[in-house]
């Protein structure tokens, strides 16, 4: 038996035992499919992003393996009803952070996905949304000391026990079965984001920018555009084999879009006017999804 010397010794001094049961994982796609409905869907009058596209592949996944559609509470794994995805969304000129939880989108095509996003978010901008308003406020007039424990409380109460806070304009399970963000749209190609203790799911995923680059294609190397993705995802939830079963439906989505979308619907003429500007400005954060222009992970 010998004694820690040097930087293992330091080391052990820094740091205790792990206790972190976060899992990372990457994965890469070409975007071909991806950015040919995304265009289809522009020509329809529909603003649909990576994001949205991202958000609906991960609820198809989730109907597919239900044992991953769960809440934790002490020592029981409890089903959850639906499958309701968290995007991450920029607030009050992307200074601020909220979101927005899409109830049942495994149930909603990814269009009605987006403009219940466009909704929702555009009503967080101009201060229409009262839920996000007074739990801004309530946030806002609490004292630093006070933070903490409220949000442990929060965090029990609409998480663990699956119930509402009215008082803090909290809905029981506010972050729903997963989370997606984005970094892409800030000109990002990787990273990961952490699960904060509060989310109370499983699973968080990170857009990546799409970029050209080389691919294998039937044996011979081409030129195509990649979407990288990162996905953090809690251990206490799943092992490797429910993430095996998760990335089997999740690939099938993105790797062919228009196989699981019903016929694009023709947009309104507002709807319309705005997919064109924004294809015609270009893939900036401001245009491209002004819904999603997450840089952070975190409500």
């Amino acid at each position: 038996m010998a004694k820690l010397s040097g930087w293992r010794k330091i080391a052990g001094a820094m740091w205790g035992p792990p206790d972190d049961p976060q899992v990372y994982g990457i994965l890469e796609f070409d975007a071909t499919p991806v950015l040919s409905f995304m265009e289809r869907a522009r020509a329809a009058g529909h603003r649909v992003t990576p994001t949205h596209l991202v958000g609906r592949a991960i609820a198809m996944a989730l109907h597919e393996v239900p044992d991953f559609n769960v809440r934790i509470r002490g020592s029981k794994v409890i089903p959850r009803e639906t499958v309701d995805v968290f995007f991450i969304a920029a607030v009050e000129g992307g200074r601020e952070l909220s979101g927005v939880r899409v109830d049942r989108s495994d149930e909603k095509p990814v269009v009605e996905i987006a403009d219940e996003l466009r909704e929702r978010a555009t009503r967080m901008k101009e201060g229409d949304d009262e839920e996000f308003a007074k739990t801004k406020k309530t946030i806002a007039a609490m004292p630093r000391r006070l933070l903490r424990p409220a949000m442990r409380f929060s965090a029990w109460m609409s998480g663990d026990r699956n119930r509402s806070i009215k008082l803090l304009g909290v809905k029981a399970s506010p972050f729903g079965s997963a989370m997606v963000t984005s970094i892409g749209m800030f000109g990002i190609p990787q990273g990961f984001a952490p699960l904060a203790r509060f989310y109370k799911m499983p699973l968080l995923v990170l857009v990546g920018e799409i970029h050209d680059r080389p691919w294998a294609v039937d044996g011979r190397v081409e030129i195509r555009p990649v979407l990288p993705l990162t996905a953090t995802i809690d251990h206490r939830y799943a092992d490797g084999w429910h993430i095996s079963q998760l990335i089997k439906p999740f690939n099938a989505y993105l790797e062919d879009p228009s196989a699981f979308e019903p016929p694009l619907p023709e947009a309104g003429v507002g709807e319309a006017a705005e997919a064109a500007a924004d294809a015609n400005a270009g893939p900036t954060p401001e245009t491209e999804a002004p819904e999603l222009q997450p840089g952070r992970a975190g409500p």
